[in-house]
């Protein structure tokens, strides 16, 4: 269930949307004025990363996505 960022062209409200299922957006309206001439903006995935130290930089330190199988689990 992504979530998508739209700019509505009457009132230039920018807002996001949860869309469910397969519906792929359609029907939205922006939440301010009720519009539904609204464009799709792109936007840019972010993921939060940490660069202190590479996974299993030690034995005892599990970086929490191991299987049951990893030897530097907990």
């Amino acid at each position: 269930m992504p979530i998508y960022e739209y700019r509505c062209q009457a009132c230039g409200n920018e807002f996001e949307k949860l869309i469910l299922g397969s519906s792929g957006g359609d029907g939205v309206s922006c939440p301010s004025c009720g519009g539904s001439d609204v464009a799709k903006k792109l936007s840019v995935f972010a993921a939060a990363t940490s660069s202190s130290s590479p996974p299993h930089s030690s034995p005892s330190s599990g970086c929490g996505a191991c299987n049951e199988s990893c030897p530097n689990r907990r």
